[in-house]
C-alpha cells in the first residue's frame, strides 16, 4: 500500500531501506522516544524491520519526502497493537524535527485507518517529550488522562507515558464524508 500526502510520500519497507532506516534511526534521542525500539539500534534490528511481513489492518508506512533528485526516508508511521487496542506510532529523524512531516503522516494513517475500517485508535507519548503530545493534538486525539508505566527498549525501562485517544463516526449508507468532522475525540 502506498499513500501520498501534500509533502510526503509514504511507502511500504523494501528490504535494501535498511541501510538508510539503519542510518536515520541511529539516535538516542530519537529511540529514547519510542517503546519498542531498542538502543542500540543495529543493523539487524534494521534488517528485522523492512523484512516484516505487512499486515493488512496494521499497515507500516516508511515516511519519505519526495525532492528534484528522488525520495528520501524521513521516518515512518503505522498501527500496532497494543493489547487490545490498535495504537498510531510514528518517529520522524532529527535532522526533519520541526517541520510538520509527523502530523502530516499521522493524519495520512489515521485517514487509511478509517478507510479500513479502524473505528478507535490510541496513541501515547513520553511525558518527558511533549512534542509529540502536540502532533497527536493536532490530528485530533485527546488526552484520555490515563497515564502509566510503560517500558521502553530505548530507554531499557519504564517511564510514564500519557495516553491519548481517536474515534472515528460510524459509517453511514454513503461513506465517510472525508471531512475532519468525522473524527471526534473518544
Amino acid at each position: 500500500m502506498f499513500m501520498r500526502s501534500e509533502r510526503l510520500f509514504l511507502r511500504p519497507c523494501w528490504p535494501e531501506d535498511w541501510l538508510e532506516l539503519l542510518t536515520l534511526i541511529d539516535d538516542e534521542g530519537v529511540v529514547r522516544n519510542l517503546a519498542s525500539v531498542p538502543w542500540p539500534y543495529t543493523s539487524g534490528d534494521a534488517r528485522a524491520f523492512v523484512e516484516r511481513p505487512p499486515e493488512r489492518m496494521l499497515p507500516q508506512f516508511l515516511v519519505t519526502l519526495p525532492t528534484a533528485d528522488g525520495t528520501r526516508l524521513i521516518g515512518s508511521v503505522g498501527l500496532s497493537r497494543d493489547g487490545d487496542d490498535v495504537e498510531l506510532g510514528y518517529w520522524i529523524a532529527r535532522s526533519y524535527w520541526g517541520q510538520g512531516y509527523a502530523t502530516e503522516a499521522a493524519r495520512a494513517v489515521l485517514s487509511q485507518a478509517r478507510a479500513i475500517g479502524h473505528r478507535h485508535i490510541v496513541a501515547g507519548h513520553f511525558v518527558d517529550n511533549p512534542s509529540s503530545g502536540r502532533v497527536l493534538r493536532k490530528v485530533g486525539f485527546r488526552p484520555t488522562g490515563e497515564r502509566r508505566l510503560r517500558y521502553s527498549e530505548g530507554r531499557k525501562g519504564v517511564a510514564l507515558t500519557e495516553g491519548y485517544a481517536i474515534a472515528f463516526d460510524e459509517r453511514n449508507d454513503c461513506g465517510f464524508d472525508g471531512g475532519e468532522e468525522a473524527m471526534r475525540a473518544a
